[in-house]
């Protein structure tokens, strides 16, 4: 479908805006692909897939545990900075540019499969929950990180959306995987069985009007929304929505600005044959 590949043309394309890796640097949300790592117990030898690996999120923190670790993401530019935050932390990963929605492993290739704030932007989740499920091994462990709807993340977006391009109707809402209902619906029949908790993460910045700054220059989807806004001459309107949003959101006194943004952990066991 032509539709669909000039969507993740696009997305490819927004991703790639930016730098994410700076974001999440300020963020410190890295912490949370570790977190993701732990959780699924890495274990030295073990086959990981992680799904929409972005800078290397969770990638680098499976194989810091001794994991055998492959990266796969839709963009280019990202698999670039995960490469050189790989060689940082003296690791080695696979990382390689590759389609969530059409993985190019074999099945049951890998013990452990993971996403963290990743495989939640894909277009097609019914596809996404499949392929996931097909290159797990019988008996692996699957993980997954996704922002909830009812967060601060959930609001970030709801507020962005507005700003950015319509989506096409084929697209299923990335804040959807950060509910377990919907997630059950999206893995009944693959086999796996599922468990569900919620965490968060504080996010700072040292204002409102640094964070507006932050996503806007360097989350690559809000970057290239920005820009088209600015074109448009919908930039303050845009900005307004934003300041009002943080300000809603911070639960500190004074100039900083500081809020938990809350995440759905999906962990799940593929079942023996």
């Amino acid at each position: 479908m032509q539709q669909l590949a000039d969507h993740k043309q696009t997305m490819q394309t927004a991703w790639a805006t930016g730098d994410y890796d700076a974001m999440i640097r300020k963020e410190g949300l890295y912490a949370v692909g570790a977190r993701l790592a732990d959780t699924v117990e890495v274990g030295p030898g073990q086959r990981v897939l992680d799904v929409a690996c972005g800078t290397g999120n969770t990638a680098i923190p499976a194989a810091q545990a001794g994991g055998q670790v492959t990266g796969l993401d839709l963009t280019p530019e990202l698999l670039q900075v995960a490469r050189r935050r790989a060689d940082e932390a003296g690791v080695e990963v696979a990382l390689q540019e590759g389609d969530a929605e059409q993985l190019p492993f074999g099945e049951g290739s890998f013990d452990v499969v993971v996403s963290s704030f990743g495989c939640e932007f894909a277009p097609r989740h019914e596809v996404i929950a499949d392929e996931l499920t097909r290159v797990l091994r019988p008996g692996g462990r699957l993980g997954l990180v996704t922002w909830t709807p009812e967060g601060a993340m959930g609001d970030f977006f709801r507020t962005a959306a507005p700003h950015m391009p319509p989506q096409p109707a084929f697209v299923d809402p990335p804040l959807a995987m950060g509910q377990e209902d919907y997630v059950r619906q999206l893995f009944e029949g693959t086999g796996v069985t599922l468990r569900f908790t919620r965490d968060s993460w504080d996010i700072g910045h040292e204002s409102v009007e640094a964070a507006v700054e932050c996503y806007t220059t360097l989350f690559g989807p809000f970057v290239a929304a920005r820009q088209l806004a600015e074109a448009e001459g919908r930039w303050p309107a845009f900005r307004d929505d934003l300041t009002a949003m943080f300000e809603r959101l911070d639960t500190t006194e004074g100039p900083a600005v500081e809020f938990p943004a809350e995440y759905l952990v999906t962990l799940g066991t593929k079942e023996q044959r």
